[in-house]
């Protein structure tokens, strides 16, 4: 059973992804539509076939083989960035969900369907919690790299098994993908233990330098318990892509881009935005999501999604645009001070560790001791003292490395007269953890 956006909810399907299993127990039971995706498979590897300029070759791990277990270490690492070359993000990008319901699956349709948009790399779901999916394997990203496109993976994650959910995001890597995003919604909110483990495992199987992304809520004041400084913190992810649905969210492409990149500008990471083709956009708001785009540092958005995107977006895609005339995006910081709370809060006091304040505790909430660290932080630097976090404060304060709170449970060594002896310490969460969402701008829909 899988989930279908309409509108602004996720509804149920009976409709079946090819899924495989990663040294956990599989989440689902046995696909149930096999003569559909047999009839499928055939057509893609038809496609791949008479695409591919190169002589057949079989397709591991292909969008037919449900059902089968796959070996995942059989494939080699591909799609590290060149150096000083630009990266997959800095190319116009659409999501796929399903390829088999873009351009039912036919790779040379896909490809003139991209460059006529503009399109340069292609997200293709890779995997669901502990499932991979087959449907992204070294065949699909071959032939889709003689077209010229770059070709990411991206996997929703839940939390509740962190480790296999590694595994999976690398065994994307491990078959060519060209970047990994990080697909991380309201099932994260909470679960900083979870989010720590996962970056950190993840990190361990496919490099600390690999481009990596996080997609997700785009109004990080909504979200206080969003582990968001453990996705964008030290050895995590290093792009930024949120989820810029105006529509969605029910306001317009001014405002959700004022609003998200007040925010998440304290990350410190690129910003690319993802917008949206789904639920009917008109032409003019397409154009003007890439409008503004250009006017926020330029940086290439992407899209979501490719089966839902209509002949008259595909067409907006592709349009020329220019810069907005006159528009001078707002550059200002959020101010915290005494009685705010929520992840934000951990970000500065992991800043402010990390500029010598050692003792100050990481608890998401902004008490007294964290305005004493923040006056004595202003007092060091030359700032007015004050002890709130303006934008002045935050300016100086992100220019030093934060620290990297450990949150996932570890073995220590401790040594004792009698010897060494190994220690389990627990996982442990930030006060602010509890905390509920605000609201949600991005409606998350029921439980899968």
């Amino acid at each position: 059973m899988v989930r279908l956006w309409y509108g602004r909810n996720f509804t149920r399907t009976e409709m079946r992804a090819t899924v495989f299993s990663v040294d956990v127990k599989a989440s689902g039971t046995a696909a149930s539509g096999r003569t559909r995706q047999l009839l499928f498979a055939a057509s893609l590897a038809m496609s791949l076939l008479a695409y591919m300029s190169a002589p057949a070759c079989a397709i591991p791990g292909g969008a037919g083989q449900a059902g089968q277990a796959t070996d995942l270490s059989l494939e080699q690492p591909g799609g590290l960035e060149q150096p000083g070359a630009a990266t997959p993000f800095d190319r116009h990008g659409m999501w796929i969900w399903y390829v088999e319901r873009s351009e039912g699956g036919d790779i040379g349709r896909i490809v003139s369907r991209a460059k006529a948009a503009g399109i340069g790399t292609l997200y293709v779901k890779s995997g669901d919690a502990g499932d991979y999916w087959g449907q992204f394997n070294s065949g699909l990203v071959e032939a889709l790299h003689r077209g010229g496109l770059d070709v990411c993976a991206w996997q929703f994650v839940y939390g509740e098994q962190p480790t296999a959910e590694a595994r999976i995001g690398a065994a994307a890597v491990r078959r060519g993908a060209d970047c990994l995003a990080i697909d991380a919604e309201a099932h994260y909110e909470g679960r900083y233990a979870a989010a720590d483990r996962y970056v950190r495992a993840l990190r361990a199987r496919i490099g600390e330098r690999y481009p990596l992304s996080l997609a997700t809520f785009p109004y990080v004041d909504y979200h206080p318990s969003f582990p968001y400084s453990v996705f964008f913190g030290p050895g995590g992810a290093t792009v930024n892509q949120p989820q810029m649905y105006w529509r969605a969210i029910g306001t317009s492409v001014r405002a959700v881009y004022e609003h998200t990149y007040l925010f998440n500008r304290l990350w410190g990471h690129p910003i690319y935005p993802l917008g949206q083709t789904y639920g009917g956009p008109r032409r003019g708001e397409i154009l003007g999501f890439r409008r503004y785009a250009k006017s926020h540092g330029g940086l290439a958005p992407s899209w979501w999604d490719w089966q839902e995107t209509s002949l008259a977006a595909w067409q907006a895609l592709g349009a020329t645009t220019r810069p907005l005339d006159g528009y001078r995006p707002v550059v200002s910081h959020p101010t915290l001070r005494r009685g705010s709370r929520g992840d934000l809060v951990i970000w500065a006091q992991a800043h402010l560790r990390g500029a010598g304040q050692t003792g100050l505790p990481v608890t998401g909430y902004f008490g007294p001791r964290t305005a004493a660290a923040v006056r004595a932080f202003q007092l060091a630097s030359g700032l007015p003292v004050h002890g709130r976090i303006d934008t002045t404060t935050w300016s100086a304060l992100l220019a030093v490395e934060p620290v990297r709170p450990r949150w996932a449970a570890q073995r220590v060594t401790v040594r004792r007269r009698t010897g060494a002896a190994p220690r389990l310490l627990p996982a442990r969460r930030p006060a602010s953890a509890s905390l509920p969402a605000k609201a949600y701008e991005i409606d998350p829909g029921p439980a899968p």
